[in-house]
């Protein structure tokens, strides 16, 4: 991580929600712990529970115990720097009291005029949280002033392109920081590394080479407490238009002409403009019925409470995707995300194409498999080369091994993403978030697969997906089941 951070007053919208008691808290007083939080700093709860300032500390040293944050190590609540601000019904009169607490705070601790907003609130309360903040002048500041929001950015383009437009009405793109938690996982941000400082990757690492990608997000979980929200979104907003597309980029983008937010965004938005617009035939949605997982009964998705029994929702997407550019004619890339799935699992699996002449098949050995490289972004980060070697003795023999790398073994303390992306706000650096064109862009890729109709087959929960979706997979195969404990 980087330097001190400037002082400043961080304000979270819904600060005490369960965003904000599981992961912001806790990086905050992680990034205090660590010494990247200006000690200067105050942190500010927005909400409409009637706390005061105690009330409010007290819950957050309980978010904390439970976050597994030791107690002597949260010198985030030492002396005064947690305040609490109710926010009432949210009309102007209460945002010009917001304003005017922050005001007061910056004056009796001698703060330059630093905000960054955090809206950890549902999105239906968006813009009119942005609209009040603007209103009472709180979308500038005497120091720098900055707005993160949290997904989903839209449910569809039409959406999108009217919430980037409330907001820009008031904020301009340097100032929003929309935020993608994958983006801030360590093993997500060392795919540019390992692809742009590694010649043995970047060399291969096209059309000629590659036969397919496979980028999987697997969860072993059911909605648990979000039926609501999920009931209405599916895994294809959920999901699918934000996480996997954020990693798809990343992993197709050309080379940034340098190592910062302008460069990489526009690398990112590259590829997004340049895939083939997505074929709904070619798209598969699953449900998962009941079924076992760890050998526990699980219910079904219409059997979770909170879920209607006419619900056409959607817990598992499989979605085939082209870049129609030099590098990439002809690859299939293909994104797969489900819920209640054999096991959690986020994995980038690179086939590369096999040998032109199977050189061993005269002595038997008609099982060559291609090289591939996997990207495991948890659990166990790290990845792995799998290839063939000879297995000594006789009869001749080859077998397929990895060679790996595990992030736990070389490096046992890494940031969780919550602490950098944080960090990376205090610090004014995007270079981790999302920009405008990327959210329509994406959307735009999906807006047919929204507009259609497709069927939905079931796949018994534990399993990996619905049959139908086989093909989606990288062919002849199993490898975005691998772990490392089987050593495929």
């Amino acid at each position: 991580m980087s330097k001190l951070s400037e002082p400043s007053i961080y304000v979270i919208f819904g600060g005490t929600g369960d965003l904000s008691r599981r992961k912001l808290l806790p990086a905050l007083a992680r990034l205090a712990k660590s010494g990247h939080l200006n000690p200067r700093s105050h942190i500010m709860a927005v909400a409409i529970e009637p706390l005061d300032d105690d009330g409010f500390r007290k819950l957050a040293r309980e978010a904390l115990a439970a976050a597994g944050v030791p107690p002597e190590d949260v010198v985030l609540l030492g002396g005064d720097a947690l305040h609490y601000h109710g926010i009432g019904k949210g009309g102007p009169a209460d945002f010009q009291a917001l304003a005017k607490r922050l005001k007061d705070l910056e004056h009796t601790h001698d703060l330059p005029g630093n905000r960054a907003f955090y809206l950890a609130l549902p999105p239906q309360v968006f813009v009119s949280t942005i609209d009040g903040l603007g209103e009472a002048g709180l979308n500038k500041s005497e120091g720098w002033t900055r707005v993160i929001v949290e997904k989903p950015f839209g449910h569809d383009l039409a959406s999108a392109v009217e919430l980037n437009r409330q907001i820009h009405r008031w904020y301009d793109e340097k100032q929003i920081y929309r935020i993608d938690h994958y983006l801030g996982k360590e093993t997500v941000q060392n795919l540019m590394v390992l692809r742009f400082a590694n010649t043995i990757f970047e060399s291969v690492w096209n059309r000629d080479r590659v036969e397919a990608v496979q980028i999987t997000v697997a969860e072993d979980l059911g909605v648990g407490t979000r039926a609501g929200y999920y009931d209405r979104s599916g895994a294809l907003r959920d999901m699918i238009q934000n996480h996997l597309t954020q990693l798809f980029t990343l992993v197709a983008m050309e080379i940034p002409s340098a190592y910062e937010a302008e460069a990489i965004r526009y690398e990112k938005i590259k590829v997004l403009r340049s895939t083939r617009p997505v074929d709904p035939e070619a798209v598969v949605r699953g449900r998962y019925t009941a079924g076992t997982i760890d050998g526990k009964p699980v219910p079904g998705y219409l059997d979770e409470p909170g879920i209607a029994a006419t619900s056409k929702t959607e817990t598992f997407v499989g979605v085939p995707l082209y870049v129609d550019n030099w590098r990439w004619s002809g690859v299939p890339f293909y994104l797969r995300t489900g819920k209640r799935m054999g096991k959690r699992l986020s994995q980038i699996a690179v086939r590369l194409r096999p040998t032109p002449a199977a050189l061993f098949d005269s002595l038997g050995q008609q099982n060559e498999t291609a090289d591939a490289l996997l990207i495991r972004l948890q659990p166990d980060a790290g990845f792995s080369l799998h290839f063939d070697v000879k297995v000594p003795g006789s009869p001749f023999q080859t077998s397929r091994v990895p060679l790996g790398f595990r992030y736990s073994e070389r490096f046992p303390a890494i940031p969780e993403a919550y602490e950098t992306l944080l960090l990376d706000v205090l610090e004014g650096d995007q270079t981790l978030f999302v920009h405008a064109d990327e959210v329509e862009q994406s959307w735009r890729l999906y807006a047919p697969l929204l507009e259609t109709s497709t069927p939905l087959h079931g796949y018994p929960a534990g399993t990996w997906g619905p049959p139908e979706a086989d093909h989606l997979a990288i062919p002849d195969t199993d490898l975005w089941q691998e772990s490392w404990s089987n050593g495929k």
